[in-house]
């Protein structure tokens, strides 16, 4: 498997997109209640893109973003990440993947009390195989990268939401993931902090990151490049201007 993820951008069929979802249907239940929560979806996100999943409540984008997560399975369909088919992985593999190649950020920062921010960002690496000492100095460092450098002993009640925050988005980089994926991260925060973990977001794009953030709220849209809204299963705009977005869903 590690040696798969090391030689894909060596592949002569190499596409630079780092999101390919073709055609991908996911359906729950049985042939009498059948829910279809995705209906042939097409979405391509560019390498370095900083884009938004919208739309209203059941209409798909949850469903989407844990698919795009390699969290769960499509029924069916193709989805390419990183030019790597995914549908077919074992679970292992996918869990290879998610450690190395995404960081996940949630609405609440499921952050271990009994542990400090040190120890909370360190825990990626401990599953990734990383060395202790070089686990240190990456975790200081995306610590500083977040604006925690001087925070590091505190645990998580000794935290402010905002900072919890900035420790989960810390702990979601210090594997250097090629994909940022957020869900309703601002959901728990005021809007003083929301902007805040925004600029962290803008800054890490900026850096090169690829940022897909999962959100209901059009102040969260409009940091980013462009909005892609889902309704009943289905992509009903794919490269929506976050201007556009003038309503909260």
């Amino acid at each position: 498997m590690t040696e798969n993820l090391a030689q894909i951008d060596q592949s002569p069929l190499y596409h630079p997109a780092i999101i390919r979802l073709e055609n991908i249907t996911k359906t729950y239940g049985s042939n009498d209640i059948m829910v279809k929560a995705l209906d042939s979806v097409n979405v391509t996100i560019e390498r370095g893109e900083y884009c938004t999943i919208m739309g209203a409540s059941g209409s798909g984008k949850s469903t989407m973003m844990n698919i795009i997560g390699c969290l769960d399975r499509p029924t069916s369909g193709e989805y390419h990440l990183d030019n790597l088919e995914v549908f077919n992985l074992s679970n292992l593999e996918l869990a290879t993947i998610r450690n190395h190649k995404i960081g996940f950020v949630f609405q609440q920062f499921h952050l271990l009390p009994q542990m400090t921010a040190l120890d909370n960002v360190i825990l990626p690496m401990i599953y990734g195989g990383v060395s202790r000492q070089e686990r240190q100095e990456r975790a200081k460092y995306a610590l500083e990268r977040v604006g925690l450098g001087n925070r590091i002993h505190n645990r998580p009640n000794q935290l402010s939401g905002g900072q919890q925050q900035r420790v989960a988005i810390a702990r979601a980089i210090v594997n250097n993931p090629i994909l940022l994926l957020a869900d309703e991260p601002t959901g728990a925060l005021d809007s003083k902090t929301t902007e805040e973990v925004l600029e962290i977001f803008e800054t890490l794009n900026r850096s090169g990151m690829t940022v897909v953030v999962v959100t209901h709220e059009a102040e969260v849209a409009r940091h980013s490049q462009r909005v892609i809204w889902f309704q009943d299963g289905q992509v009903v705009h794919s490269h929506l201007s976050p201007e556009k977005v003038g309503i909260t869903v």
